[in-house]
């Protein structure tokens, strides 16, 4: 697969606040690709670095090749579709999807060309001659689609375009915008703060956090193999469990439990988590690792159950059939292959070391 859009060293700092540090990555052609992390973690300034829209401190930014780095954004081969619809509300729904067209001079023709096929590409059709203020909001966000769509740029970069939706509307665009894409076939950069939204959609996922990036990976990667704690926590619903482990004579246990979790060697750091998701953990008649339960959470098909673990917080998901009150204990068990191993100094996965498979052992009860 060929490459749109690469950033090498990109960098974006005001004075001393730097946004983007030094970031390398590539966005494949035809593909969907997402920059995902929380609020102030640079991904917006990344996509305005690829837009033009802002000037890199350091660092380049090729599109199909070619450094573009210091070009204007009407000469990189972009639309943009931003959080804010920014609709002209005195302007109808044609006018909207038309107005770049009409700046650019291209012919009457042409452009009722090209809006009959994008208004039907995005059932738009029949709201042609409305106003913003009459349509809903998902209307409203197709109006702004649309114009970046007859664009006919391959490249669409978006930033948080569904935040302004509500719940229902959110799901139903991500259906229509991941269809659309690949109907397109056009390169996708899109910025959210939504892992949900970034694992429906995407191709590939960008996490950062404080200008740098954490993974780069396919989604089914980025849940199964996270690269460190922050992407552990960052990517699944609820979050992974991270607890500190202790080493001991018999191995790496569960601080303050003594539940041995990983083999002592050598090639292990100092100091070690250990990382488990809530839906690989399992209620057991005996056995396993004794917690607390402090709170239950009912959620229709399953409970989220909220437990200590010799003082360290734990979350499992557990089907609704098991009868789980708060005050109650309870024996947690989970899969050799569910568990990952961190560096805690630095939150690094750890990589396969001696005597376990993959970073993992099954967990046991100490003294066995």
């Amino acid at each position: 697969m060929s490459v749109a859009i690469e950033a090498r060293d990109l960098r974006k700092a005001w004075g001393d606040t730097t946004a983007v540090d030094g970031i390398n990555f590539t966005a494949p052609s035809g593909a969907f690709t997402v920059l995902l992390g929380p609020s102030g973690c640079g991904k917006s300034t990344t996509l305005r670095l690829i837009a033009g829209l802002e000037e890199a401190s350091d660092g380049a930014v090729l599109i199909d090749g070619a450094d573009v780095t210091r070009r204007p954004p009407n000469d990189r081969q972009i639309s943009m579709v931003f959080q804010s619809y920014a609709l002209f509300p005195h302007l109808s729904v044609a006018e909207n999807i038309l107005f770049g067209l009409k700046v650019r001079r291209v012919p009457a023709a042409e452009r009722a060309e090209r809006l009959a096929r994008v208004a039907g590409l995005l059932g738009l059709t029949h709201l042609l001659d409305r106003r913003p203020s009459q349509i809903s909001g998902g209307q409203q966000q197709r109006v702004a689609l649309g114009r970046a769509i007859i664009a006919e740029k391959p490249i669409c970069l978006m930033d948080e375009p569904l935040s302004n939706l509500d719940a229902k509307l959110r799901h139903e665009m991500r259906v229509e915008l991941k269809a659309l894409q690949r109907k397109l076939g056009i390169t996708m950069v899109y910025v959210t703060h939504d892992q949900v939204e970034a694992i429906a959609m995407a191709d590939r996922i960008i996490v950062m956090n404080g200008g740098r990036i954490e993974q780069n990976a396919d989604p089914r990667t980025l849940y199964d193999r996270p690269a460190s704690t922050f992407v552990a926590r960052f990517i699944g619903t609820p979050p992974m469990n991270i607890l500190d482990l202790a080493p001991s004579e018999r191995g790496w246990t569960i601080a303050g439990g003594g539940t041995v979790v990983a083999p002592a060697s050598d090639d292990l750091p100092g100091a070690m988590q250990l990382g488990v998701r809530p839906e690989d953990i399992a209620l057991a008649d005996a056995g396993g690792v004794p917690a607390i339960v402090e709170q239950v959470e009912y959620l229709g098909a399953d409970l989220l159950v909220d437990c200590r673990i010799a003082g360290q917080a734990l979350v499992a998901r557990a089907a609704t059939r098991h009868p789980v009150s708060a005050g109650q204990t309870v024996n947690l068990v989970w899969a050799a292959d569910s568990q990952h191993l961190f560096d805690a100094a630095t939150g690094v996965r750890i990589a396969a070391a001696p005597g376990f498979p993959d970073r993992t052992v099954t967990s046991r009860p100490a003294g066995q």
